[in-house]
């Protein structure tokens, strides 16, 4: 009936053996560092660059035009839009709805980077040397 605790076991760290990892041989050549690796990782990285630049200038060509569209307009400053100042809907409601579709959309494609760098290099070991 006394069935005994199992041993206590301390915990100083992470495992020092790695589990034995199968690695195709693109990512071979990527942590070689090697000229083939260099390309597939100078392809990633380009890749992720221009969808940060787009995302950065479709922000700034929307909200970080607001304020000059306000300071060249003053007008707009008193049109109000049901019960709310046209500037407070703009900057206070609709920027955020706007902020979330933008990081999704930026999630979106740089997954579907990494996915495509992911068949680039697996398909390295498929084609004929």
């Amino acid at each position: 009936m006394s069935e005994q605790p199992p041993p206590r076991v301390r915990v100083t760290g992470p495992p020092r053996r790695r589990a034995d990892v199968v690695r195709s041989p693109g990512t071979r050549e990527i942590d070689a560092e090697t000229a083939l690796g260099e390309v597939f990782m100078r392809s990633l990285l380009r890749e992720q660059l221009l969808l940060a630049v787009r995302v950065l200038v479709a922000l700034t060509l929307t909200l970080g035009l607001l304020p000059l569209v306000f300071h060249l307009w003053p007008g707009l400053g008193e049109v109000e839009v049901g019960p709310l100042p046209l500037a407070w809907l703009l900057l206070g409601v609709l920027t955020y709805p706007w902020l979330v579709l933008l990081g999704w959309a930026y999630v979106r494609r740089a997954e579907g980077h990494e996915r495509d760098f992911a068949d680039l290099v697996g398909s390295a070991d498929e084609e004929p040397g």
